[in-house]
């Protein structure tokens, strides 16, 4: 699997796209906010020949979901999120206007999927992880096979995701890394929200949310 990462929006987020040989890829948090981004994401799409069969939401806090409604209108595509970020989902253009931002309604999900569930496309493989506390239905993606998860909010390079936001709970955020993230191997790499990659055995080590003594 080839992974190549897109910062979009004025809030800097990450947004995904996973490959293979096939040319069928996955996106994980679609954040294209403008035309501009759609074109840059649009176009190397295009360049690189590939088939987008598949959006995955970590959450739906708004800069995660800002090209959802591109994506359905492009690619015919829905997102497959966690049936707690409904509530996100549907106050995405409230919240916008807090960050002096504009948004439409985001399209509701094809579906809800749910914590273990596997989600295949190709030859990849992604097992979904149930990691609240950032919001209540914060999901990870983990790739065994290639060493790899998507944490989305709930675990940075050095820092963890902010709990003050309706649905998160910081006791919950805790507790959901060290039992469901810090159980992978060290050698797995963490792609982030926002921010650069590191690894779980790094975070383990040197996380200072986990290293306060």
């Amino acid at each position: 699997m080839e992974i190549h990462r897109f910062i979009f929006s004025p809030i800097d987020v990450n947004t995904y796209l996973l490959t293979d040989s096939s040319g069928d890829c996955a996106i994980i948090d679609c954040g294209c906010y403008n035309d501009a981004e759609f074109e840059e994401f649009e176009s190397y799409i295009k360049e690189k020949g590939l088939n987008p069969v598949l959006l995955l939401n970590t959450h739906c806090h708004l800069d995660h979901i800002f090209g959802n409604k591109y994506l359905l209108e492009k690619y015919n595509l829905r997102a497959l999120s966690h049936e707690k970020e409904e509530m996100n989902r549907e106050n995405g253009p409230q919240h916008a206007v807090i960050f002096g931002l504009t948004m439409e309604m985001p399209p509701a999900p094809e579906r809800f999927i749910v914590d273990n569930e596997v989600i295949r496309f190709c030859s990849t493989d992604l097992k979904v992880l149930y990691v609240p506390g950032h919001s209540a239905g914060g999901l990870a993606f983990y790739s065994e096979k290639d060493g790899c998860v998507f944490t989305g909010d709930a675990l940075f390079a050095g820092s963890i995701g902010r709990t003050d936001l309706q649905g998160g709970h910081y006791e919950t955020l805790i507790s959901s890394i060290k039992n469901r993230l810090f159980s992978l191997p060290e050698s797995t790499v963490v792609y982030s929200g926002h921010g650069g990659g590191t690894t779980i055995g790094r975070e383990l080590k040197t996380n200072p949310w986990f290293n306060m003594t």
